[in-house]
């Protein structure tokens, strides 16, 4: 049995990498595509319904796959440290791949603005943290002016080879299926995801007549930026992950909707957690809130009648693990009921 060896040896034909770089994997990508047949049948049914379930890349979320082609790339040019803005995701990714490299990370987040979860990852990996006192898009500027300033390679989705990992789960979809899914479904924060994967898509298309799917953006309404079609000063979202007022990779994002005959929406913080709690009811898999909100945005669609789901074959990319954001669902615990330890005891609270 070969082993699976990561997105860059896998898709090595067909991601474009310059001869330098040097592999950093932590065997990213191979991510499931999981059949969501009851989550369909909630939504009206008469559709296929396939969730890629990202959350179960190394460091928990899709960003593995771009962070390893990125971080390749600058060992293999001598770097020895990357830096990036991140709401959470990044720079877990970031961290993780830059210490399986042996180089130094920096990661710049909003103050107050990230999930536990992921901050947790990006010391546990050893980056150093700074919190900025303004938004990401804040944080993003500043990076780029000490990338430009300092030798410290940039690492977030405007750098090229991020996109180039990323095209790999178009890649993977399309090789499940054996063909390129009608709809794609993918939330929206920063529009280096969506934009990778309509690059995967119409490369795939061209060397194997893959077909090419349509796509819904989806971004949620308090920082939908390319929905409302200016930037978000003051983005806020309980969906941290697209928690973004101004995304690098927004016209790109826009051009990718429109040629694949899609569209990108918005939809309520409400809408996102209440597809949240279904999916991990339903079908058994827990995401973090900006993970349901593609899925989010196909309900809203379809209970608005302004989506033709009959006979189609649906696919939702689910970006990060609900443990990226285990905060959300422990707000509202409320303490188990405890009983003595006497079958009696639990009969009377499980039987009654």
């Amino acid at each position: 049995m070969i082993p699976y060896q990561g997105v860059l040896q896998r898709f090595s034909s067909l991601l474009d990498l310059p001869e330098h770089a040097r592999p950093v994997s932590l065997l990213e990508g191979d991510t499931p595509l999981i059949p969501a047949a009851s989550l369909a049948r909630e939504l009206g049914g008469g559709f296929e319904l396939f969730i890629k379930y990202e959350g179960l890349n190394p460091t928990g979320s899709f960003k593995d796959r771009g962070m390893t082609a990125a971080v390749s790339e600058a060992l293999g040019r001598g770097a020895s440290a990357v830096i990036c803005a991140s709401t959470g995701n990044t720079a877990a990714s970031a961290a993780a791949y830059a210490a399986r490299a042996g180089m130094r990370s920096v990661v710049l987040i909003p103050q107050g603005k990230v999930a536990t979860g992921k901050l947790a990852g990006a010391l546990a990996y050893g980056a150093r943290v700074v919190q900025v006192n303004g938004s990401f898009d804040d944080a993003l500027t500043m990076v780029i002016e000490m990338s430009n300033k300092h030798p410290l390679c940039l690492v977030n989705s405007i750098n090229p080879y991020r996109i180039e990992g990323q095209k790999s789960a178009a890649f993977e979809v399309c090789d499940t299926l054996e063909t390129a899914p009608d709809w794609l479904c993918l939330p929206v924060g920063n529009a280096g995801n969506i934009t990778a994967c309509w690059a995967g898509f119409k490369q795939y298309e061209t060397l194997k007549s893959s077909g090419l799917p349509q796509l819904l953006g989806v971004q949620a309404e308090g920082a939908a930026p390319l929905v409302l079609g200016h930037p978000v000063e003051h983005p806020e979202t309980v969906a941290t992950a697209i928690r973004i007022g101004k995304p690098a990779r927004g016209e790109q994002a826009l051009q990718a909707a429109e040629e694949s005959g899609g569209r990108i929406i918005a939809v309520s913080d409400a809408a996102i957690l209440k597809m949240q709690q279904a999916l991990a009811r339903l079908e058994g898999i827990w995401v973090e809130p900006a993970s349901a909100a593609g899925l989010a945005g196909l309900a809203d669609e379809l209970s608005a009648g302004r989506f033709d789901a009959r006979g189609k074959r649906i696919v939702a990319i689910c970006t990060g693990h609900g443990m990226k954001d285990p905060d959300i669902i422990t707000q509202d615990f409320t303490c188990p009921t405890v009983v003595p330890p006497r079958l009696d005891a639990l009969e009377e609270v499980l039987l009654r």
